[in-house]
């Protein structure tokens, strides 16, 4: 056997022609369809058949579903109201009438609805003709013989605003620390309100208020700061014939935007 022909044999062992290669691809791209379809068929059971066979295996928890329903505003009914009804009244309860208890408080009886047993001591008119330190019991349309007139008292007559007194010295106060005190209304200055209001004081004989009003005003808003820087003023009192009298004295207090 010639060299050149073994090695060609062993480098070559199956030479393939056309009809060879045709045959070749033929096999494979049936092999490669058979392969592709069980591959497909698969995919296709694992997809349809794999919950069922995973719901058999593994049951999922019993779930309600409820079907959302649309529903429009004016078809809800109105709201409950939030204001309470008050309670009815209470009903109404007799009270006894009688004589009134002989304990406690002492209330004043006429003589007609006092109970029998009650009837032997003296009755309202007697009573306030009594006096302390006892007496006749005797009633003669007057008071006891034991205790004198009543005593009648005599009070100052309070002076008249519009009076003029004439007085030696009037009463006098700190006017520089009676404007320091004086507090301008939030509502006044926000409005931009300014004025003035002449405050009244009626001063007693001790220097003390006795008595306070507004005698003018330019406006009513400014009035209780007024009134309440004139009350924790102190005052001299006013003196006549170098005694001290009660006068009414004119506070001006003035309200000013800086």
């Amino acid at each position: 056997m010639n060299t050149s022909a073994t090695i060609g044999n062993a480098v070559n062992p199956m030479p393939y022609g056309a009809i060879e290669v045709k045959e070749l691809i033929r096999v494979n791209t049936r092999k490669a369809f058979t392969y592709t379809m069980l591959l497909l068929l698969l995919i296709a059971l694992y997809t349809f058949v794999g919950p069922i066979i995973s719901e058999w295996l593994f049951p999922s928890p019993n779930v309600v579903r409820v079907r959302l329903a649309k529903i429009s505003l004016d078809a809800l009914p109105p709201p409950q109201s939030q204001t309470e009804e008050a309670p009815p009244p209470p009903p109404p309860t007799n009270v006894p009438s009688g004589p009134a208890a002989r304990a406690g408080t002492p209330v004043p009886v006429p003589d007609a609805e006092l109970a029998p047993d009650v009837k032997d001591f003296a009755n309202v008119d007697e009573i306030n003709r009594a006096s302390a330190v006892g007496g006749s019991g005797e009633d003669d349309g007057g008071w006891a013989s034991n205790i004198g007139e009543p005593i009648k008292i005599e009070r100052e007559a309070e002076p008249d605003p519009e009076d003029f007194i004439a007085v030696e010295d009037e009463p006098k106060y700190d006017d520089i620390a009676l404007q320091r005190r004086v507090q301008y209304p939030d509502m006044a200055r926000r409005n931009g309100i300014e004025g003035m209001v002449l405050v009244g004081a009626l001063i007693g004989k001790n220097g003390a208020i006795e008595k306070i009003q507004v005698f003018e005003s330019d406006h009513a808003s400014l009035n209780d700061e007024a009134v309440k820087a004139v009350r924790e003023t102190t005052f001299t009192p006013a003196k006549q014939n170098g005694q001290p009298v009660r006068v009414w004295a004119r506070i001006p207090i003035r309200f000013r935007l800086r």
